[in-house]
This record gives structure tokens, C-alpha cells and sequence, in this order.
């Protein structure tokens, strides 16, 4: 199938295009609003958003004009974005693509929609919708959603990576400038892979993850995906900072303006090597049989960029690369078969129509609620913490967790940041791992130990793989490198364009 067509207007803009052109008073919110509301019509079939409200979008354009017309001037205000439907919203329903919270509205905002929002202390920006996800989250292709499987933009066969699909989507085809995602074991990472954008993952605890809908508490992590390191930038200094009163997990570190670093001039750009001096890692696990040819090509070409501008190669290790998917596929379901088991009918979501007693109305309710990933991944993770099973395999994997920390903590003490690929492969046919839910799995091989340490990560386009399908490079940092990550990959889109391809402009 032919990918979206692209006309040249305001949805060619990036988040930093854009709000110098609503600074300017060149466009205003409500045009801007409307231009992408429109859009969404349109290509309504990419399947990419859940729900949107134009008015309540309008009246929070209007209110973003108002702001500027009075002369206030904040990096992101009057921008259009959208949230994943895990982040609840009180304006917007939130299903967390899952029957079992079908039109449930939130009484508030998690704290990520706030610090974006138009309310007190936000950044501003207009929300355009809901986007579609895999239910709670679960999967690596967006074809887990119960509602309708998001398709790629780049290619409308394929799939758009997962579980974050519906805001890679929508930031690929142009429907908005930026999107929030979550990342748990990849899903930011790895549907801006597949989809040809940027997205990072902090380090755990830098975004809030109250009102975030669960899957595992322990990985879960909030992020912005958008065309280009300084719009994720943009984001991120605003989705970041404490949240300590109303979550547990928060970094007691304060807010970066992380945009800020991306502008200054580095030592060494004017010799033409701005990245002098920093070290990249390689893992030797990252570059072998299991990562198909055309993508291993487009990583190392983004890595001879890299030697370009001055940066240093070197082999590193990480030898429990491999142990990374079944330790993940312990503890998330574990966690998930944990915080899934309050959708039980009772306080809200979903309630069977029939049963007989209690223990029928929970049965009933959430055999209809969930889908089949989510089910499986409540009935591993029930099993693995039963008793008998707990300390054969949930206490195992944790010890093993703490042993891939280690191994990346061994790495970063010979290089500053570690570069590899995203995914395996491009992104694949719909339909085509939806029967082998293990194959699916291993699409995250190369995002879920860093995932498990904790680590910042970030996907930045690198180039096009077979069938011009879009290649991610990835970059993980150590603990809070966000700012060094988002530097370094933006010193790396000054010097390529893959980050301004669309969909039909490739190669």
C-alpha cells in the first residue's frame, strides 16, 4: 500500500518551528489547532488516536492566544499536542486501550498532562486527543489495542511498533508536532524506530507517573516523542522534575531546561568536531546474527556520522544482553498481574452484564474486559509470584536484574554513552507476529536491559532499511545523562536530515 501523501504546510514545523512562529504572531493556536484537527479527520484510517473534543481543544487554543497576545512568552506555548491513552485525563476519556476502561473519565490529570497544559504552572500546550496504544501498554506492534490496530505511516501494511504506535504514528504522519509516550521495556524507543521519529526514555523517576495507568511500577516511564532532539527537549523540561507528594517512585532532582544545552555552541564545533572527546560504546551483543543485515547498515553508516564529528568508537560488553527478555518477562508480568488486578467490576471499568455471585462478577467482567496479551501476561505473572514459583523465578530474575546493572555500570566506565540498534528489524507486515506472542517478545531485545537498569535511552533516525522502511539508532546513557543524550543526537541531526524525512520522502 502507498504511504501518506504530504503537502507542505503547517505540519511540516517541528515543536520548536512552531512556537517561533506563534512567538512571531505568523500563526496563531487556533489555526494551528485547527489545521492539525483537521488532518486527524483526514487520516482517520492510520487509526492513530482514540478520541478527540475540537472544542475543548479550540477553547484551550484560545486561551494559549490570549496568553501571547499579553505578551507571555514560554518555550511551548500554543503548541498542539497529544497524550497516550495511559496518561488520565479529565477532558478526554482514558481507555488505556482496553475494553475494560471503555469511556471512563478521570476526575483529574496525571501530573505529565498538567506540567504540559494549559492550567497553572503548564507549558501551554493544546491537546489534541487521545492517542491508541496497546492495552495497558502491552506489546511491540499496537495491533493489541482493543479499539483498532494502528497502521504505519511509512507503509500502511506495516506496523508502527508498539506500545507507544499511536504516537509515533501520528507524529510520523504529520498529525501533530509531539506526542507523550510511555516506555516500560521499549515503547517509546522502538515505535520511533519503526515509524522514523525521535523519542526518550529517561531515567526511571524523572517523569511523574501519577495518573500513568499502570503495567509494571517498577519499569514504566513517561516521555516525548516528536520529529527532532531539541522538540524532545522542549518536552522533557517540562514533563521532568518531583512529583514526591503523589509519587513514590519520583527523582527528588529539580527540572532541567535540558533545550538549553542543545543551542550553546560545544567545544570543538568550530573545528568541525563537536562531539571531540566523547566516547560510544558498542556492545558486541548489539551488532550480531540476530540484527538483520540492512538495519546493522544503516547503524554503522549513523556511526561513521558519529566518527565525523568527532567522537570516539569503542567495543564494549554486555554479556546478560540475552537474559534481558525472559528476567523482563518475569518481573513486568508479575507487576502487571499485580496492578491489573483492581479492574475486578467493582469500583470502576468494565462489569459482565450476567453472573451469579461475587466470584462469577469478577470472573466474568474481567475475561470480557481484557484482551488476550493482557490476559496472558496476568496469568505468567500470577504464576511466577504463587507460591512454590516466587523464589524459582521472581526473586531469580531480580537477582539477574541487578546483574545487568552492573554490566552496564562495567561499560560506562570505558565510554559515555552506548549505540546500537532499536529493533532487530524494520518494522514487519500486520498480522504477521500476531499468532507468536514469543516473536513479538524478542522485537525488544536490544531496548529491555536498559529498560531493567533503569537507563535514559533515546531512538533517533538513522536511515532506511529494506522496503524504505525507517532505521532508529539507539543512544543509552548513564543514570541522568538525559541532557548529554539529547546533545549528542542533536549534534547528529545538524549534520543529517534522516529526522526531517516524512512518509514518501525517503532515501
Amino acid at each position: 500500500m502507498s504511504a501518506l501523501p504530504l503537502n507542505l504546510d503547517l505540519h511540516d514545523l517541528g515543536v520548536a518551528q512552531l512556537a517561533a512562529r506563534l512567538a512571531a504572531g505568523e500563526v496563531s493556536s487556533v489555526e494551528a489547532t485547527q489545521h492539525f484537527l483537521q488532518r486527524i479527520r483526514q487520516h482517520e484510517s492510520l487509526g492513530a488516536f482514540l478520541s478527540t473534543d475540537a472544542a475543548v481543544s479550540l477553547a484551550q487554543a484560545r486561551a494559549a492566544d490570549a496568553r501571547l497576545a499579553a505578551g507571555e512568552r514560554t518555550p511551548l506555548l500554543g503548541v498542539p499536542l497529544a497524550h497516550k491513552d495511559v496518561f488520565v485525563t479529565r477532558d478526554f476519556p482514558t481507555t488505556a486501550g482496553s475494553k475494560m476502561l471503555a469511556n471512563y473519565r478521570s476526575p483529574f490529570d496525571a501530573t505529565v498532562v498538567s506540567r504540559l497544559g494549559p492550567g497553572p504552572g503548564g507549558a501551554g500546550m493544546v491537546t489534541l486527543g487521545k492517542l491508541n496504544c496497546d492495552e495497558f501498554a502491552m506489546g511491540s506492534s499496537n495491533e493489541n489495542s482493543a479499539y483498532q490496530v494502528v497502521k504505519n505511516p511509512w507503509d500502511l501494511s506495516r506496523v508502527p511498533g508498539g506500545s507507544s504506535g499511536g504516537s509515533a504514528a501520528a507524529v510520523a504522519a504529520r498529525l501533530v508536532p509531539a506526542a507523550t509516550g510511555t516506555d516500560t521495556g521499549g515503547s517509546i524507543r522502538q515505535p520511533a524506530s519503526l515509524s522514523g521519529i525521535t523519542g526518550i526514555k529517561p531515567t526511571y523517576g524523572r517523569c511523574s507517573r501519577y495518573g500513568m495507568v499502570a503495567f509494571a511500577s517498577s519499569l514504566d516511564q513517561a516521555g516525548p516523542m516528536a520529529r527532532s532532539a531539541l522538540d524532545c527537549a522542549l518536552l522533557l523540561s517540562s514533563m521532568a522534575g518531583p512529583d514526591l507528594d503523589r509519587d513514590s517512585t519520583s527523582l527528588d532532582m529539580p527540572a532541567v531546561d535540558y533545550a538549553a544545552g542543545l543551542t550553546a555552541s560545544p567545544a570543538g564545533s568550530a573545528s568541525g568536531k563537536p562531539l571531540k572527546g566523547l566516547r560510544i560504546g558498542l556492545p558486541g551483543q548489539f551488532f550480531g546474527a540476530g540484527c538483520a543485515p540492512d538495519v546493522l547498515a544503516a547503524v554503522r553508516a549513523a556511526l561513521a556520522e558519529f566518527e565525523k564529528l568527532g567522537a570516539t568508537l569503542v567495543d564494549v560488553s554486555l554479556p546478560l544482553t540475552e537474559l534481558s527478555i525472559p528476567v523482563y518477562y518475569v518481573i513486568a508480568p508479575a507487576e502487571a498481574s499485580s496492578n491489573l488486578s483492581r479492574f475486578d467490576g467493582v469500583r470502576y471499568g468494565h462489569r459482565a452484564a450476567q453472573y451469579t455471585d461475587l466470584a462469577d462478577m469478577y470472573r466474568n467482567s474481567r475475561s470480557e474486559g481484557f484482551g488476550d496479551e493482557a490476559t496472558r501476561r496476568i496469568m505468567i505473572g500470577t504464576y511466577v509470584l504463587s507460591h512454590g514459583y516466587y523464589d524459582a523465578y521472581y526473586l531469580k530474575a531480580q537477582k539477574i536484574r541487578r546483574l545487568i546493572a552492573q554490566d552496564f555500570q562495567t561499560a560506562f566506565a570505558q565510554c559515555d554513552l552506548i549505540a546500537g540498534p532499536v529493533s532487530p528489524t524494520v518494522a514487519w507486515s500486520l498480522g504477521e507476529k500476531s499468532k507468536d506472542p514469543v516473536a513479538n517478545y524478542l522485537a525488544d531485545i536490544y531496548t529491555l536491559s536498559s529498560s531493567l537498569a533503569g537507563l535514559p535511552g533515546m531512538s533517533i533516525p538513522a536511515g532506511f532499511g529494506a522496503g524504505g522502511m525507517p532505521v532508529g539508532l539507539q543512544l543509552i546513557g548513564n543514570y541522568f545523562k538525559e541532557a548529554q543524550l539529547l546533545a549528542t543526537a542533536h549534534q547528529f541531526q545538524l549534520a543529517t536530515d534522516w529526522h526531517q524525512k516524512a512518509p514518501g520522502t525517503a532515501a
